[in-house]
């Protein structure tokens, strides 16, 4: 692999570690609200938003999991992925396929909001932001990794 194309997927490793440091933060936020008894105002914006009805809704956990749980221990992963494990060779793949693992379960969570809730949550769109930024980034990774392995 040329320098600097592993210069490039070590920096977006990085930034998709920080990304997923932040989905850990907003998701441990969202599982706060999810367990909350009193309600709060910071996220009540009108009548179109509010992340106590979602956080506290019949789709908020799955199984018995909190989605916000689930949403911690993913961002976690990418964070492990994009730091401890960033030198393996299979890691770009995995990577790439968590996070767009992880988009997939937001935007189906996203279409629960939109059209089953009828109300908006400003921490899940915030984590909808951020995983999508993080696929993005994976996919750019694992197309630099690819085809370097392709080239070497």
């Amino acid at each position: 692999m040329s320098a600097s194309v592993s210069n490039l997927i070590t920096r977006l490793m990085t930034a998709v570690a920080v990304l997923a440091v932040c989905g850990v933060v907003i998701s441990s936020v969202s599982l706060q609200h999810h367990f909350a008894t009193s309600k709060t105002a910071y996220c009540e914006i009108g009548e179109n938003f509010s992340c106590d009805i979602v956080n506290r809704s019949e789709y908020s956990s799955i199984l018995g999991i909190p989605v916000a749980l689930i949403g911690m221990l993913g961002y976690a992963a990418l964070a492990g992925l994009a730091t401890v494990y960033r030198g393996r060779r299979e890691t770009p793949t995995l990577l790439f396929a968590a996070a767009a693992a992880g988009l997939a379960f937001a935007l189906y969570l996203t279409y629960i909001e939109g059209h089953v809730l009828g109300v908006w949550c400003i921490l899940c769109l915030s984590s909808l932001a951020l995983i999508t930024l993080t696929t993005l980034l994976s996919a750019v990774i694992w197309w630099k990794a690819r085809g370097q392995s392709a080239s070497s």
